[in-house]
């Protein structure tokens, strides 16, 4: 009963809506914020506007609750097909509190957003002049008249907007007497269109408020392409003359072999004995392996879904609760892959290993969320969360989730066989040499982190324009195509560094694979800065906190996806070149 009553969050069945003419259509005001802030927002009833003495909220879906809307019947009264001219809504009595409000979010560039059928529909609360120098001019003016313009094909509504062309606004700086009564006023206009109604939501995006798609430079996707083929394609040519040396060296016959001295004396041959030598901390390096190979299930899964056209694109509300409920069917994976792998190098405390799974990024993400959400909060921002949502999410891991990751976990302990390592492992470990400042762990970060980094960093613009900028990324092809060079570059250059640590008879490359590949995470940082103090025109404390505490997430997400990668294909690699050789 719990997973029918959760799915219709995920599955939106669109239900095509009739009027007839005459009727009453609900137009439901939503959310204010800053322009250029996209995560701050407001309820629209917070500004000193006209509003109903009992305001009616109306019931969202999880989606839409984590989108920030928070929608409420508006005071206008429309009916289908029936034009209006000056309405009014209401006389508002504003104070001199009120006045400096709507001057400070006037400056601000505060937008509204109304919803009227489905239809989105903003708008800019007032208009801000300002230039010159002497003498320095600096108007606020405050839009007190909507012109509402809607068109219909038959008996359904295709297209909604706003205008405020051909009216006169109230001058803000003018008003010196105390209380000020603002009259607010709308008029409606009804047209007829022949778009049919399954294109009306691209006709509502095609307004002009927001940007409808991003300008994607292919010339610099292609060029990026191209790189990282030849960059993989390099990696493997050198690898594999090396390694075809590196066998024929070590797989000579006894009678030859006498005549090459010391030759099992250097190189990888000599450490088969320790490199497989389990690590420390086995239990958290099985938590991270299993968390990312949940990230790298579910980043795939919402990437194919968003080709599929399985929700909409266009609002962020469908992907949120896509997202919410992908991650906890996905806790399957991380329970299963953490296990497995804990039961390959003999792990013995299967409890602890679920828990610690279960909570390494649940954790992190409770203790950020936590501090956005309560900040939010202290603003009386739309993106804090209410009580029920939040109980709601809390259930979703609790009877979804976590119970997944036991499941998982079970599975993969019961199913699981031996590590199967080609060679033994030696009681006692081998010392291992000192090697030169450019073969330590720093370095191999680095190169690891930089290199896929460099792969996805064209791409890594459009994204963070996405998120946290007004722009629609809609061609997730090239997302795909993308994400698979990451995860290869990624395979390729963890299984280079991989090999010249062990020929620099260094074995411990179980953790070092996992931070090399890793530290793209910290790139990815770096970048996020960049772009948010060079590339964006975000601002304020509240943006702020959102913007860094998600990217930090965001980051670490990074982390654990490409340190898993980094592993497997380290551990692939190791098997397969021990395997080739001849052991004495």
């Amino acid at each position: 009963m719990f997973f029918a009553s959760i799915s219709i969050f995920f599955v939106v069945i669109p239900i095509t809506a009739s009027y007839q003419s005459g009727e009453k259509v609900l137009m439901y005001v939503n959310k204010v914020g800053p322009y250029f802030n996209p995560q701050e927002t407001y309820h629209y009833y917070s500004l000193p506007i006209c509003r109903p003495d009992k305001v009616e909220h109306r019931s969202l879906t999880l989606g839409e609750v984590l989108d920030g809307d928070r929608m409420a019947v508006s005071m206008y009264d429309i009916k289908f097909k029936h034009d209006i001219e000056n309405a009014n809504v209401c006389t508002k009595s504003m104070n001199e509190k009120d006045i400096e409000q709507l001057k400070h979010a006037i400056e601000d560039l505060y937008y509204f957003e109304f919803i009227l059928d489905d239809l989105p529909i903003r708008g800019f609360i007032g208009h801000l002049e300002e230039g010159g120098f002497l003498p320095h001019k600096h108007k606020i003016f405050l839009w007190t008249h909507l012109n509402f313009h809607f068109q219909y094909n038959g008996n359904q509504i295709i297209a909604a907007n706003v205008s405020t062309a051909s009216t006169s606004p109230e001058l803000l700086d003018e008003i010196t007497v105390y209380p000020k009564n603002v009259l607010f006023t709308y008029s409606v206009k009804w047209t007829e269109t022949s778009l049919p109604y399954s294109e009306r939501l691209s006709k509502s995006e095609a307004g002009g408020f927001f940007p409808k798609t991003l300008e994607i430079h292919w010339l610099s996707i292609l060029n990026s392409c191209v790189l990282v083929f030849l960059l993989i394609g390099f990696v493997v040519i050198i690898l594999m003359r090396i390694l075809k040396n590196d066998f024929a060296r070590y797989n000579l016959p006894d009678e030859e072999g006498m005549n090459d001295l010391d030759q099992d004396d250097y190189g990888w041959k000599i450490i088969h004995a320790d490199v497989f030598r389990f690590p420390v901390n086995r239990t958290l390096l099985c938590s991270i392996l299993g968390n990312g190979s949940q990230f790298l299930a579910l980043c795939f899964g919402i990437i194919i879904m968003a080709l599929l056209g399985m929700f909409n694109v266009h609002r962020h509300g469908s992907m949120n609760t896509a997202a919410v409920l992908l991650y906890a069917l996905t806790c399957f994976i991380s329970g299963y892959v953490s296990n497995s792998m804990y039961k390959q190098i003999n792990g013995n405390n299967w409890a602890w290993n679920l828990i610690l799974t279960a909570s390494l990024f649940g954790v992190p993400f409770f203790a950020i969320w936590s501090i956005v959400n309560s900040i939010a909060w202290y603003y009386q921002s739309t993106q804090a969360l209410p009580f029920t949502t939040v109980l709601l999410l809390v259930l979703i891991w609790l009877l979804v989730g976590f119970p997944l990751t036991i499941v998982g976990g079970i599975f993969g302990k019961n199913w699981t066989g031996g590590f199967d390592a080609p060679c033994r492992t030696k009681n006692i470990p081998r010392e291992v040499p000192s090697v030169p400042w450019y073969r330590s762990v720093p370095v191999y970060m680095v190169v690891g982190g930089f290199l896929p980094f460099s792969a996805i960093s064209v791409e890594l613009y459009y994204i963070f324009t996405t998120l946290w900028g007004r722009d629609q990324y809609t061609l997730y092809g090239i997302l795909l195509v993308v994400f698979i060079m990451l995860i290869s570059v990624t395979a390729s250059i963890s299984i280079a560094l991989t090999y010249f640590q062990l020929a620099a008879e260094d074995y411990r490359w179980w953790w070092r694979s996992i931070v090399s590949a890793g530290s793209t995470g910290l790139f990815v940082l770096a970048y996020a800065f960049f772009y948010f103090y060079k590339r964006s025109n975000m601002y304020g404390f509240l943006q702020s906190v959102q913007f860094f505490g998600y990217t930090l997430l965001a980051c670490y997400i990074f982390f654990l996806m490409l340190g898993t990668v980094s592993f497997f294909a380290s551990l692939k690699f190791i098997k397969y070149i021990y395997r080739n050789i001849k052991m004495d």
